[in-house]
This record gives C-alpha cells, sequence and structure tokens, in this order.
C-alpha cells in the first residue's frame, strides 16, 4: 500500500502547501532527506486557534493542532518530492508556545508524532525534541517540523 492510499484509509487528505510568511520555501531536499520549514495548524490559510498552552488552549486543543502542523508538513514535502517517495521519518521538532508553569509539551507533540505513526507505520517512529517556547508567528500554540528521508 502507497503513503498516499494509507491516508485515504485513514481519511486523510493531504492540504494545499501553506504559503511562507517570509523569506523561505516549505521544503528543502539535500540527498535522501527533505527538512520542512516549521509548519504552523493552518487550516484553509487561516489559524484555528491562537495563543498559548496551558492558558488559552488546552494540552488536548495542541495535541489537535500539532496533528494538523505534521499534515501540512507532509503537504510541504509531497509538493518537493511526493508522499509516496518517503522511505521513513527521521526527525520530528515541536515547538510549543507555553503559558508559564506548563510543562506537558510532550503530550502536545504527540499529536503529530501519533499521525505519523498511523501513516507511516514503522518506518514513522522517529527522533524528536519537544520544546515550549514563549512565542511563535501569528500567536501560534504549536510549530511542528519534519526531517524524512526520501528513495
Amino acid at each position: 500500500m502507497t503513503i498516499s492510499e494509507r491516508l485515504t484509509e485513514l481519511g486523510l487528505e493531504l492540504p494545499a502547501v501553506v504559503a511562507p510568511l517570509a523569506a523561505y520555501v516549505p521544503a528543502v531536499r539535500t540527498g535522501n532527506l527533505v527538512y520542512t520549514s516549521g509548519q504552523l495548524p493552518m487550516i484553509d490559510g487561516k489559524l484555528p486557534q491562537a495563543g498559548k498552552v496551558g492558558a488559552e488552549v488546552t494540552a488536548e486543543e495542541a495535541k489537535g493542532l500539532a496533528r494538523t502542523c505534521a499534515l501540512n508538513a507532509l503537504a510541504a514535502v509531497h509538493s518537493l518530492v511526493g508522499v509516496d517517495s518517503v522511505v521513513r521519518v527521521v526527525k520530528v521538532v515541536g515547538f510549543v508556545a507555553s503559558a508559564p508553569g506548563f510543562n506537558g509539551q510532550p503530550g502536545v507533540v504527540n499529536g503529530a508524532s501519533e499521525l505519523l505513526g498511523d501513516v507511516f507505520g514503522d518506518a514513522g517512529v522517529h527522533a524528536r525534541s519537544a520544546v515550549g517556547v514563549s512565542e511563535l508567528p501569528l500567536n501560534a500554540p504549536v510549530e511542528v517540523e519534519l526531517i524524512v528521508e526520501v528513495a
């Protein structure tokens, strides 16, 4: 089964690539690796929620937003090389805009990790960082970037 078929089986559709907010591209390939830029949880060009996790945004809501970020990152990969060329997910980096005292960043970034596991199976097992930050672009609660190996 191809990754495209797996996405369809899961009822998922890759969104349009989110337009960059500044001077960068959504993804870059070097050798057999594709690095994505940080992806916000944009849906149809809009941020569905804003604010800090642990204040305006719950950890569970942020986990869902991290899932959206991962889908946006896969869309960036797809636009460059095609999602079916992904051999494995190498690394996920998740940034969580955190209210003071919030330390549940790993649980939030699980939204991205679990989606990648669902889509890629064993090839979706990856190294990861989950980082709490004070601010993200557009007051987004979460941002995710990927490194994937491609054929």
